[in-house]
């Protein structure tokens, strides 16, 4: 199920939009695994426990940064990492710029105080 809900998320930047509508549909699966109605008005985090599993957003958070991991093990030739280094020349449209996928990867980071050390034992958690 996870799975092929993170499948794209974990490679463009996601959207609150988008991770509200993930929290939404993940949160109408494990109600209904659970077999509790909405009415019900269990909190989500006792059901997550239920189950066993985490919260989407910090499944897509250390999905993100796996594969950010793997694409920086690939040779400089590799066309994926020439991809995520390209940037573009030219002036930028006006108004606020668009995230770009390597800072929100950066910020993730930042966020959760991640050392290479750290970094790998994340990783290899998820797995």
């Amino acid at each position: 199920m996870r799975s092929s809900m993170l499948h794209g998320p974990v490679t463009w930047p996601v959207r609150k939009e988008n991770v509200v509508a993930l929290l939404r549909a993940e949160m109408r699966m494990v109600r209904w695994m659970c077999g509790v109605k909405l009415k019900d008005r269990f909190p989500s985090k006792e059901l997550r426990e239920r189950l066993g599993i985490d919260d989407i957003t910090l499944v897509l958070q250390q999905n993100k940064l796996q594969w950010y991991g793997h694409v920086l093990q690939k040779e400089d030739d590799d066309l994926v990492k020439k991809c995520m280094e390209y940037e573009l020349k030219g002036p930028r449209p006006r108004g606020r710029t668009k995230r770009i996928w390597t800072e929100i990867v950066e910020k993730d980071c930042h966020a959760r105080k991640l050392d290479r050390r750290k970094w790998r034992k994340l990783i290899k958690d998820v797995r």
